[in-house]
């Protein structure tokens, strides 16, 4: 299994650009079951999870082509309804093919999802949406079975709370739903916003973008289209970290600020300086860090994704923070690898208390989940000494090229195959 090794202390210069978003490009792959047309996907990240994601697609019998190195062809008609728990295990957004093949074909058999260990993130909400919509559901060793006889019909949903991937697994159902599908209290994040614009240049009936409340039309079929992924606001924030963690400036080309919400405005008020330049953001540290408070909530509040990044920033700040994470119930489980480092964090509930230190010092420690792998990436680029980060696997799924992006920025950093 591979590992990275950091040499930390050099502060990051020069340009990153910023791969497409990774938890849009899932979404819009499984919207390539939706048509038998082909749909062309530009800006793609070549990551692990987008991997997983093909060989998912090409065994429901779509035909998966890269015609060059940032793009995506997927079409052709669906030949098969299972998702196995063998592909669906590796990662969690695998669930997002159920609304589709449901819609498509009536009927879809597909295996409890698997990912990062940050908690239970259970599917209820996409399934009471599903049956609200028509759909007849049973859990069966470990599998969805999911069938819908007469099709599915419009229905109007309120989520009991935020969810990602509910809001976007059942926009998927209702484009080819029968009626009015209208979701309340659904997902704001930018990732649904970039699957609505694919799915109406498809010819799907979608409105309320940028809203918590989404109406989808169904329509009868939905045809092919070129669609440009936008780039990945949490790299661009990961990033962000780097540069402010080493002392360093950085201009990360391509990032969208307003794609964000809360993460920028909470480092500005760390201590770091984000501005806008034409084509992306340009971001250093000022001076010192300073001790400043987050709380994950969903869009456009601060981002999960991001919480494991700021508390290794906050790790190194002057005075204490308190981070709280809202949205996943175990997503902690970096802060023991941090301390290993030197850092001063202690988790109470759902709040971990952040007491900076002057440095943090080089240790082997071990991923434990996607974006807490990053962490460790930048607590070893502004550590004393060695680090050895194993088990990188998860940092595949979600980040393109980071020994390359950050050497290429001055950091020394490598990777040791297995």
């Amino acid at each position: 299994m591979d590992r990275i090794r950091i040499v930390g202390g050099r502060p990051l210069e020069g340009t990153i650009d910023i791969s497409g978003a990774k938890n849009a490009a899932l979404i819009l792959m499984a919207a390539g079951l939706l048509t038998d047309d082909r749909l062309i996907l530009a800006n793609v990240p070549d990551l692990a999870d987008v991997t997983t994601m093909s060989q998912l697609l090409a065994q429901h019998g779509i035909a998966v082509e890269r015609p060059s190195a940032r793009t995506l062809s997927l079409g052709g008609a669906i030949t098969n309804t299972e998702a196995p728990y063998d592909i669906v295990r590796k990662m969690r957004a695998s669930i997002l093919v159920l609304g589709p093949l449901l819609t498509r074909t009536r009927e879809a058999r597909v295996s409890l999802p698997g990912g990062c260990a940050i908690g239970t993130r259970p599917v209820d909400l996409h399934l009471k949406g599903l049956e609200a919509m028509g759909a007849e559901i049973r859990l069966d060793a470990g599998y969805i079975d999911a069938t819908a006889p007469h099709g599915l019909h419009g229905a109007t949903i309120t989520f009991p709370f935020v969810s990602v991937g509910a809001t976007e697994n059942l926009m998927l159902a209702a484009s080819l739903a029968e009626g009015e599908t209208i979701l309340i209290n659904a997902a704001r994040e930018p990732e649904i916003t970039d699957l609505a614009t694919c799915l109406i240049a498809m010819g799907a009936d979608i409105t309320g973008l940028g809203t918590d409340r989404l109406t989808i039309v169904g329509v009868k079929s939905l045809h092919g289209a070129t669609h440009s992924i936008i780039p990945d606001r949490i790299e661009t924030g990961t990033y962000a970290c780097a540069a402010a963690i080493t002392g360093g400036a950085v201009t990360l080309r391509g990032a969208r600020p307003n794609d964000l919400g809360a993460v920028l405005a909470t480092m500005a008020q760390a201590g770091v300086d984000v501005t806008e330049t034409p084509g992306g953001l340009h971001v250093s540290r000022r001076n010192g860090l300073h001790g400043t408070d987050a709380m994950t909530e969903p869009f456009p509040g601060f981002a999960t994704d991001m919480q494991a990044q700021f508390m290794t920033l906050m790790a190194v700040a002057e005075g204490a923070s308190m981070i709280t994470e809202s949205i996943f119930e175990n997503r902690f489980m970096h802060v023991p690898e941090l301390n290993r480092m030197g850092a001063r964090i202690n988790v109470h509930g759902s709040s971990a208390i952040v007491r900076g230190v002057p440095t943090l010092a080089g240790a082997p420690v071990m991923a434990t989940d996607l974006r807490a792998s990053f962490s460790l990436v930048l607590a070893g680029l502004a550590a004393r000494g060695e680090t050895i980060i194993n088990r990188v696997y998860h940092l595949d799924r979600g980040y393109e090229a980071v020994e390359h992006k950050l050497a290429a920025c001055g950091a020394q950093i490598e990777r040791l195959a297995a």
